[in-house]
């Protein structure tokens, strides 16, 4: 650095020099550089004088007559190399992709994802959602923690005209500790999948059911249609008794599940989510699981064919209502995530 002020201040003083006075100092120099040539093999350069005679090969057309320490060639390169590192410098990666969650968000999805085993990145997504907390299922699935058990595979909807209308019942068997059957009768509604009724029995009748109907809808409060397999409980006095509530009965196909899908993943998600977990000891026990269950069920559990909502629609808690806690239910099988007043 102090090369180059030096040799810009003799340029200053040049100006006021005659020419004769200029031709001696030009001779005076290169002499010595000739010396400094013969007895030094390879002068070190800064990067200041390397930058230096960049700067001049791109401003002055003679600059390699002038030039008696290196070759032409080595300037060329230090300018090749100066034009490599600035492109570099300005092509440098920039910090791409969506910013890192939060530490705490992510310990949330692990917490989840190990307390309720069952759940899927859909349903956490859902509670997520519910803790007005806002990312993408990909980024739920990313940091869940991975379960051996594969998931549930998931299920196509048939009927989707005249929700509101159509109700689904069909029958749940329960073993007990005692080696009994218990048989469940479950009516749906297929436009919020809310269980609207259910019976245990042990000994299930055309009669029986009937009377489930009816205390399933009373005050004519009764569906428009009502979808049912074609089981030979559903006898005459069964058909009877829907003709007189004004219900028409659509029946599936023999041997076809897929086509009452509603009730069918109600059962199935009774069984994984519950009573796979259990042993029933008799019709009182059972009752009072299934009770729990459907409060959870129908106030908390999200989804997916309802927008990630539960039947009873659960509204969204912003941060400023407190930190976020966990509710157990169903015997601390499923939990709950609600924000609490610290």
């Amino acid at each position: 650095m102090m090369t180059i002020l030096k040799w810009a201040g003799n340029m200053l003083l040049s100006v006021f020099k005659t020419r004769q006075q200029l031709l001696t100092e030009n001779l005076v120099l290169r002499q010595q550089l000739a010396v400094l040539n013969r007895s030094v093999k390879r002068p070190q350069l800064s990067c200041y004088d390397r930058l230096f005679w960049a700067l001049v090969s791109r401003f002055w057309a003679h600059w390699s007559k002038a030039l008696i320490i290196v070759q032409p060639q080595t300037v060329l390169r230090w300018h090749r190399q100066g034009f490599r590192l600035y492109w570099r410098w300005k092509s440098r990666k920039q910090k791409l992709g969506h910013p890192c969650i939060d530490p705490a968000i992510r310990n949330l999805i692990r917490t989840m994802s190990h307390a309720n085993p069952l759940w899927g990145a859909p349903r956490i997504h859902g509670e997520l959602l519910k803790l007005d907390i806002h990312l993408s299922q990909a980024t739920v699935s990313k940091y869940m923690i991975r379960n051996r058990k594969p998931p549930s595979q998931s299920w196509k909807t048939l009927l989707n005209n005249h929700a509101s209308d159509l109700v689904s019942i069909d029958f749940l068997t329960v073993p007990t500790a005692t080696l009994r059957v218990l048989y469940v009768f479950l009516v749906l509604s297929n436009e919020r999948r809310s269980v609207l009724h259910f019976g245990i029995t042990d000994h299930p009748t055309a009669e029986w059911t009937a009377q489930q109907m009816v205390e399933a809808f009373p005050y004519d409060m009764a569906p428009k249609y009502v979808l049912r397999d074609r089981d030979r409980i559903y006898g005459s006095e069964f058909r009877r008794r829907l003709e007189g509530m004004g219900i028409e009965q659509v029946c599936t196909a023999p041997r076809s599940p897929w086509q009452n899908p509603y009730v069918e993943r109600l059962i199935g998600s009774i069984r994984r989510e519950c009573l796979d977990h259990l042993i029933i000891l008799n019709g009182t026990h059972l009752h009072r699981i299934l009770r729990s269950y459907l409060v959870y069920y129908h106030g908390s559990r999200t989804h997916l064919s309802l927008n990630k909502d539960a039947p009873i629609e659960r509204g969204k808690e912003s941060p400023e209502m407190g930190k976020i806690g966990a509710i157990p239910m169903v015997g601390g099988l499923h939990h709950r995530y609600t924000r609490r007043v610290a």
